[in-house]
């Protein structure tokens, strides 16, 4: 499945209709276990539907939690020279090193919750056009770049966490969310990397230009990815995709995650229901975009750093739902009274 030819929007698109739903085996023996646990119904709040959703995505049951993945991918944005960074475009490579050196906070997060990281670094030295100007990636480089994540996904990976880094890709989650909902550009733009007063507003005057001037493209998706994200935003999506594909869910990062996850939900709604949303990022844009998707996070900590942070920190949540579902007793294994 990795070698899945992904080299148009037509072989996207072919993909994404070929993706399987949920396994309703695993569903129903998760669902069937769930009320024999040594608990009061709904006690565990979230954490009953977790399990359940982690069995229905990995098609088994019990899920497990023994080999989680954390997939970071790296991309240069062109309209960084417009200056909506707080940061020159030179900090992604010089990150992406930090990233290899173990020296980020991702390293410790995954080391904390005993996840793998990849991290993908894609063309750096060669920017996304400035989306001003025109569409941001070409169909191939589009194409290309969505490959890259699918195929990061493989089938013995428990559950993928997905994150980001690239200067300028807080302008480019902005305005794919501006162009697929509308609103006013300040509505979806935030500080970012710390940019603040006229930098923001000229950052949100650049979000709203660059949709304006793809205006006709905004009811589809994948062209609203094209045009207005980046090769790791690409690259995110491309991963979702293939982790449908090989049964393995999802644990978004921040606003750019989701951001570059959203446009699947417009080709189609329920792309995204493998996945879930690790945190609510401190950018502003990030609560608004999960009320579109209908999407609660997992956690709520004031977060903004990208780089798959908060979906690695979120990890914790998911252990504790699969030790209880699976490890918990029964009423009748530990000759405790039902309720009537």
């Amino acid at each position: 499945m990795s070698d899945l030819p992904l080299n148009s929007l037509a072989d996207i698109r072919a993909a994404i209709a070929s993706v399987p739903g949920p396994d309703e085996t695993a569903a129903a023996a998760a669902a069937e276990r769930e009320p024999q646990l040594t608990k009061p119904p709904g006690s565990l709040g979230r954490l009953e539907e977790l399990s359940g959703w982690l069995a229905a995505w990995q098609g088994r049951h019990p899920p497990h939690l023994e080999a989680p993945a954390a997939l970071v991918f790296a991309g240069n944005h062109g309209v960084t020279a417009r200056g909506v960074s707080a940061y020159p475009a030179e900090v992604t490579a010089q990150m992406v090193g930090n990233f290899e050196a173990g020296g980020a906070a991702v390293n410790q997060l995954c080391e904390a919750f005993h996840a793998s990281l990849a991290v993908t670094a894609l063309d750096l030295d060669k920017p996304t056009r400035d989306f001003c100007d025109g569409p941001a990636m070409d169909e191939a480089d589009f194409a290309a770049a969505f490959s890259a994540g699918f195929s990061q996904v493989h089938g013995d990976m428990d559950v993928v966490c997905l994150g980001e880094m690239g200067i300028g890709n807080t302008t480019s989650a902005a305005a794919i969310c501006h162009g697929l909902y509308g609103g006013e550009p300040a509505d979806w733009t935030g500080p970012g990397s710390g940019v603040e007063g006229a930098q923001l507003v000229s950052k949100a005057g650049v979000v709203g230009n660059a949709v304006a001037g793809h205006r006709e493209h905004l009811d589809d998706g994948l062209e609203v990815l094209r045009r207005l994200g980046g090769r790791e935003l690409a690259a995110i999506a491309g991963a979702v995709v293939g982790a449908r594909m090989r049964r393995v869910p999802v644990i978004l990062d921040g606003y750019v995650s989701s951001a570059a996850a959203v446009p699947l939900a417009k080709v189609d709604p329920g792309l995204l229901d493998h996945c879930q949303v690790g945190h609510a990022s401190a950018e502003p844009g990030h609560l608004k975009l999960l009320e579109q998707l209908g999407k609660v996070p997992l956690l709520q900590l004031d977060m903004r750093l990208g780089e798959a942070s908060g979906a690695v920190l979120a990890l914790g949540v998911l252990r504790g739902a699969v030790h209880c579902h699976a490890g918990m007793a029964t009423f009748a294994e530990a000759g405790v009274t039902d309720k009537d």
